[in-house]
């Protein structure tokens, strides 16, 4: 019997090993994806994946399934909601920021057509395809991640610092970080 390798990271709970293996660093090119991706890595500042994993399904039911639209229209009556919703993390400053960001996000889908593609702009269509051996050698940031989280800032966005937009670029497939002796280096990267 053969073992399968991973990233050493999906290894931490049953949630990310799943998240590893089907969603992690595929090219993601759906509008209402990129903007659940966009509230998830906000939210996680400050906590671990498992955590926003294991609330995700609570965040899809809270968030409208993460319509850009309609959390784009959330008042104070519904922020103090979401504030008492057990089934999200219940922070003040991200919640806001999700509405703050669902505002600027509809004004780059008017400019760009989507959000997908401002962001695929970024790397001209074609996935980054690192070549890391061990966990270590993947940075937090790149001058990629720099330059996106100025850019989302500009527009009015918050909770998206480099780290942080780094590790949204990961996880919609716009950077290939999967270390190269794990199954899914080869799988996402169409080699």
């Amino acid at each position: 019997m053969t073992s399968v390798h991973r990233c050493a990271w999906a290894l931490r709970s049953p949630e990310e090993t799943l998240y590893h293996d089907t969603e992690w660093g595929v090219p993601l090119h759906d509008d209402v994806k990129l903007f659940e991706y966009l509230v998830l890595d906000g939210a996680q500042a400050g906590l671990s994946w498992t955590t926003i994993l294991k609330k995700r399904e609570g965040y899809r039911a809270a968030f409208d399934g993460f319509d850009p639209e309609r959390v784009a229209r959330y008042d104070d009556a519904k922020i103090a909601a979401l504030l008492a919703d057990p089934g999200i993390v219940r922070n003040r400053l991200k919640i806001e920021s999700a509405v703050r960001n669902a505002k600027a996000y509809l004004r780059i889908q008017e400019e760009f057509g989507s959000f997908d593609a401002y962001l695929w702009r970024l790397v001209d269509g074609t996935p980054v395809r690192n070549a890391w051996r061990e966990l270590r050698e993947v940075p937090a940031s790149t001058p990629l991640s720099d330059a996106l989280s100025r850019d989302l800032k500009q527009r009015g966005c918050n909770f998206v610092g480099s780290t942080i937009c780094y590790a949204y670029l990961q996880a919609a497939g716009l950077v290939n970080d999967h270390l190269v002796d794990c199954f899914r280096w080869s799988e996402v990267s169409g080699a």
